[in-house]
């Protein structure tokens, strides 16, 4: 038997354990009327404005990302500048929850946690693309901080008015991401697969504490991602984009979200 490390030892003192190659899955919860923002401070919005929020994403890539980062070389800018917009949002909730705990409103640490978690994850990101040189063009960086600095103004008007709303935007800016990714896997697959890893991405996946990794991960998924060349690198963002975008969803209805690390879920890790 393998020696655990420390974060899978952490894990195996909080959690369930199932038996060998049982499915993971969180446990029930008792309803609560405060299960998270949402159902706390927020109302379910219509079919139309869901549209709206997708129409919203959809302009923005085609008037920005498809104009100003057109050709395969700049892919990674592209990349850079979708990383800095990424992670505002995560900022916006996490400034409105600590403003609500200032002034007694409402009180749930998890949260703050979950949201620090998912803003980790989507920094690590941009320390890869900043890597593979995606911030080197000086427009490039004024454009992405700029809309990402107006950006956080708007999703923390967003989340008093309504979190529904701000998870939902979201969610289709996490799904964006996601697809955009999985493009650039399925067309650059054999160039990506004769490229390296670079350290950011090792530091983060292979030799970076992963209790934070696990936090986002609010499916009670145990993940490891497999990193050896630029392709798993490329791989292992698409699916933590794929893990925002669930995790989205989830805090939209009336689901307190599961941790691992909070013991709330059956996992066997082995």
């Amino acid at each position: 038997m393998r020696t655990l490390n420390p974060t899978e030892q952490h894990i195996m003192l909080s959690a369930r354990r199932t038996s060998l190659g049982s499915a993971i899955a969180p446990l029930d919860e008792p309803d609560r009327s405060d299960s998270n923002p949402s159902t706390k401070f927020g109302s379910p919005i219509s079919d139309a404005l869901k549209e709206l929020n997708k129409s919203s994403i959809d302009f923005l890539k085609s008037t920005v990302f498809d104009t100003f980062f057109e050709g395969e070389d700049r892919a990674y800018a592209r990349f850079y500048a979708l990383e800095t917009i990424a992670r505002v949002p995560y900022f916006s909730y996490l400034s409105i929850l600590h403003l609500y705990e200032t002034l007694g409103k409402w009180r749930r640490a998890k949260y703050l946690k979950l949201h620090f978690a998912e803003s980790w994850n989507e920094l690590h990101h941009l320390l890869i693309m900043e890597e593979l040189g995606g911030s080197e063009r000086f427009l490039d960086r004024f454009l992405a901080q700029h809309i990402a600095f107006g950006y956080y103004a708007v999703v923390m008007l967003l989340y008093v008015l309504n979190p529904v709303e701000a998870y939902n935007l979201n969610q289709d800016v996490e799904e964006h991401a996601f697809e955009t990714y999985d493009k650039y896997l399925k067309d650059n697959e054999e160039k990506l697969k004769n490229l390296p890893a670079p350290k950011a991405a090792i530091d983060y996946y292979v030799d970076g504490d992963m209790y934070m990794f696990d936090e986002f991960q609010t499916g009670c998924e145990f993940r490891r991602p497999k990193i050896e060349n630029l392709y798993d690198v490329f791989v292992a963002i698409r699916d933590d984009e794929a893990a925002h975008v669930q995790t989205m969803a989830q805090l939209q209805t009336e689901l307190d979200v599961a941790s691992i690390h909070d013991g709330e879920c059956e996992i066997d890790i082995f």
